[in-house]
């Protein structure tokens, strides 16, 4: 498969850096010849500096024919006039980077497909997005619906209070079918976990659970259900007007931002929300504005530093639940390390949502787990295909890979080994990001 990214930022180069350890034929165009530095040297890709936009310069890079064309540039405009131009050139695919929510509207698809635009991505409204789900389930660091809703990923914090701490899983007390633990998170080491192992405090467990289990599981890692009233946003970027309009309806909500201009737009596009001109990473500002009574607190700024830090405040103020957007990829172990919450980064949102358009036909989803620097996978099971043939526990899965569960005629279903998995099951399984190629021979 041959690739073309316009856009060496970060979303361009992380995803470069993403798709050449595959099997593909990577491109990589920007006109700052600094951002691309020595990326062609390290990794498995071309780079060329060029404009976006010139004919001449995307025809060099090789346009032509390639099976997906992705312009991710700082500037919506940019992007779309790059795609409609490797279109006309004979670009397979193309994907633009966009910053207007108005073009993701349903109605407008057939539009812009036929003016050769075939996929648009908004990073900042999957962050968005990401946001809401998570201060709906507070009690959880991550919460992701798989098969459409038939299954749920839970990633959550085990503290000293759960039930099932120390308890090996050979023990049978796994057995229930009402929840699967498919990883734990223990420091910086991801863990599939097999009969010898067990949970202890500080873990990060990642589990597939049918909805009507979801109280048993919650009560079993010892969580408590708490409501979110009060919500303070520090930084007023597009994130969070997205987040915030979402929230409206039964949320106070403060929204904290140094930009005098930028506190003016805010309170065009969230009028119900009370925007306060100031700088959120001064102490004396977050007292003065009851951050000690706050039930949540998200830091979208553009520094991940500030972010971090706020996040570590608001916890010594007693907020709960904390979310901070970490787009520096190297500080995301520290800021995991420092027990701060939940971590957004809009690059692994973005580059999961586009790797997904690249494999088998087979793989009806893929989700990117930033924390666990892996994916959660939904695969179709094909007539004849390897992963019908035995069951679970004889399969010689990559140790790297573990099966959640399945949906079958729309029902969610945990597996055990003794699970068959026929033709048609749409299978949920949990891998390390470089295995998701070796799972695709199970399923062809």
């Amino acid at each position: 498969m041959r690739i073309v990214i316009a856009g060496a930022g970060e979303v361009g180069t992380h995803l470069a850096k993403l798709l050449s350890r595959e099997d593909m034929e990577i491109s990589l165009l920007d006109e700052n010849q600094e951002r691309l530095g020595d990326l062609s040297a390290n990794y498995d890709m071309l780079t060329k500096v060029g404009n976006p936009t010139s004919i001449h310069d995307l025809r060099e890079i090789g346009v032509s024919g390639c099976d997906l064309f992705i312009s991710v540039t700082p500037h919506e405009t940019e992007n779309m006039t790059a795609c409609l131009i490797a279109n006309a050139l004979g670009a397979k695919r193309t994907l633009a980077r966009i910053d207007n929510y108005e073009y993701l509207l349903p109605e407008n698809k057939k539009f812009f497909e036929d003016m050769g635009l075939n996929h648009l991505i908004y990073p900042e409204v999957l962050a968005a997005n990401e946001i809401e789900e998570g201060l709906r389930t507070n009690w959880m660091r991550y919460h992701l619906h798989l098969c459409q809703g038939a299954l749920e990923l839970c990633i959550i914090k085990v503290r000293g209070n759960a039930p099932i701490l120390g308890k090996l899983f050979s023990s049978g007390v796994y057995n229930h079918g009402k929840y699967r633990i498919v990883a734990i998170k223990r420091d910086q080491e991801t863990i599939i976990p097999r009969g010898s192992d067990c949970v202890i405090e500080n873990d990060m467990v990642y589990c597939v659970c049918p909805k009507e289990h979801m109280e048993f599981m919650r009560e079993e890692l010892g969580k408590s259900k708490r409501e979110i009233k009060n919500v303070i946003f520090f930084g007023g970027d597009r994130i969070t007007r997205k987040a915030a309009t979402g929230l409206v309806k039964g949320k106070n909500i403060k929204i904290i931002e140094k930009d005098r201009e930028l506190c003016n737009i805010l309170s065009e596009k969230v009028p119900k929300a009370l925007i306060i001109n100031a700088d959120g990473s001064d102490m004396d500002v977050l007292k003065e504005e009851g951050i000690q009574d706050a039930d949540a607190f998200v830091a979208v700024t553009d520094s991940s530093e500030a972010n971090i830090f706020a996040c570590l405040a608001a916890k010594r103020f007693g907020v709960r639940k904390t979310i901070a957007e970490v787009e520096n990829l190297d500080y995301i172990p520290m800021a995991e390390g420092l027990d701060i919450g939940a971590v957004l980064n809009k690059k692994t949102i973005a580059a999961s949502y586009i790797y997904q358009m690249l494999l088998d036909a087979t793989v009806r989803g893929v989700h990117n787990l930033t924390s666990a620097d892996a994916e959660i996978v939904e695969f179709y099971a094909k007539e004849g295909s390897l992963v019908t043939r035995y069951k679970v526990k004889t399969l010689d899965l990559p140790d790297e890979a573990n099966i959640g569960g399945i949906v079958r005629a729309g029902e969610g279903i945990l597996v055990n080994g003794d699970t068959q998995i026929i033709p048609g099951d749409l299978v949920v399984v949990f891998c390390k990001s470089h295995v998701i190629r070796n799972l695709e021979r199970f399923f062809k």
